[in-house]
């Protein structure tokens, strides 16, 4: 696999939008589907600033293949086109993400997608703490979880 990483653009924005849109209706039910139709979907993704977060994609050839979008303090997205699950694709997105913010990252996930709570717990990111989903738009149970570096794996580290 000759995966290449680079800083997403303005111009990847409509492919991260179809990876997102791709990889949610992929997981199933393991992650609720988006309470938008995909073409609000497409207009939100469209209209990111990437002045406020970093954007990485993840290419094979000239397709996007992957993206994760962050803040200084946290991953808000990280997705993988479905065709290319299981490839290393969101392991390397998350390394990339994490080798950028050494102060450590958060992030939400829905309690009911185990394979993305057991994918960052591998990743070293530990639950801080768990919601009922009504600040969510699905209005499903979610977990904060956390990445510091050094923290002992499952342990969400000293602040």
């Amino acid at each position: 696999m000759d995966l290449s990483l680079r800083a997403g653009r303005v111009d990847d924005l409509p492919r991260v939008a179809e990876v997102m849109i791709a990889a949610r209706r992929a997981a199933h039910p393991a992650m609720p589907p988006f309470v938008h139709a995909d073409e609000e979907v497409r207009r939100w993704v469209a209209g990111w600033s990437l002045g406020a977060a970093d954007l990485w994609v993840a290419e094979l050839g000239q397709a996007v293949v992957g993206f994760a979008l962050a803040t200084p303090t946290w991953l808000d997205h990280l997705y993988v086109d479905p065709r290319h699950a299981g490839t290393g694709v969101g392991s390397a997105l998350l390394t990339l993400v994490q080798a950028v913010r050494p102060a450590g990252v958060g992030l939400w996930v829905f309690e009911s997608n185990l394979p993305a709570r057991r994918f960052y717990a591998r990743h070293g990111f530990a639950e801080i703490r768990r919601t009922d989903g009504r600040d969510n738009e699905e209005g499903e149970p979610d977990i904060e979880m956390r990445w510091r570096p050094g923290a002992a794996p499952g342990s969400a580290g000293s602040a």
